[in-house]
């Protein structure tokens, strides 16, 4: 059985709202700030486990323009 839930993520690009949903297993700031990056064309989307420790960090996201990120889990 598909345990994926639906999460809505906000954020700001240069001080303008974004938003998107997403479906994932579990979210935590981490990976949010990780999808927003990739909503925003800042971040790759990762093919393997090798990809995907070459992460952004959160200082780094912020210089690219990429602020207040938070995350909810979407009501159904």
């Amino acid at each position: 059985m598909n345990s994926a839930k639906l999460f809505i993520i906000d954020y700001t690009l240069h001080g303008e709202p974004k938003s998107f949903i997403i479906r994932h297993a579990a979210l935590d700031n981490l990976t949010a700030w990780y999808w927003a990056g990739c909503d925003a064309g800042v971040e790759r989307i990762a093919r393997n486990e090798r990809e995907a420790a070459k992460k952004l960090d959160r200082a780094q996201m912020e210089r690219k323009g990429i602020a207040n990120v938070k995350w909810r889990l979407a009501s159904t």
